[in-house]
């Protein structure tokens, strides 16, 4: 028996034919994890705001999907990275969603800062360090890309390590004045 119409519309939603349409279906996951319902949970336990192995299976699917492998991760895509990682206060998928996000982040700022990238494969597979090819200076990275991560983590509930990590020295080594470290993430001095 045939999915009903809107259960097929809603996976192939998932089946990102450009950046756009990956963002889209990462927006489809967000909701998943918010609510506990919707294509991505569908024949499984999924309790509202929890984010699982499955729910970061489904954006290693859509960020690696053939339409959009060798694109470099999009601010759309990386913003709605980071609404799946707010909306989700509860974690049991190991790391991987962190790793993918942090991954993700990284692959966009270097991008959009014009310097090269691996192929999403490559760069966002758990099997990949990210300091095998993310930035690990400044040099050559956009202070605007920076500041706009920044502010996408700053007041945030939960935080990724790796990703305020490579912020932090990025910051640091773009030098940015001393004193707006400390709101970078909302820290005290």
């Amino acid at each position: 028996m045939p999915a009903p119409k809107s259960e097929a519309a809603d996976i192939s939603a998932l089946q990102p034919s450009c950046r756009e349409t990956a963002a889209h279906a990462l927006t489809i996951v967000r909701d998943g994890v918010i609510t506990g319902e919707g294509p991505t949970t569908r024949g499984r336990v999924h309790f509202s705001r929890a984010l699982d192995a499955d729910d970061a299976a489904w954006c290693a699917r859509i960020l690696t999907a053939s339409a959009v492998e060798h694109e470099p991760v999009s601010r759309v895509e990386a913003e709605a990275l980071f609404d799946i990682n707010e909306a989700a206060t509860e974690r049991s998928d190991n790391g991987r969603f962190d790793d993918l996000f942090a991954k993700a982040i990284a692959h966009h700022a270097a991008s959009a800062s014009g310097l090269p990238v691996p192929p999403r494969t490559v760069a966002l597979s758990p099997d990949t360090d990210i300091e095998s090819w993310a930035p690990a200076y400044a040099k050559g990275v956009n202070k605007e890309v920076l500041e706009w991560i920044a502010s996408q983590m700053r007041g945030k509930r939960r935080s990724n390590r790796t990703l305020m990590t490579m912020v932090a020295t990025l910051a640091g080594v773009a030098a940015l004045p001393l004193a707006h470290i400390p709101f970078v993430f909302d820290i005290g001095m």
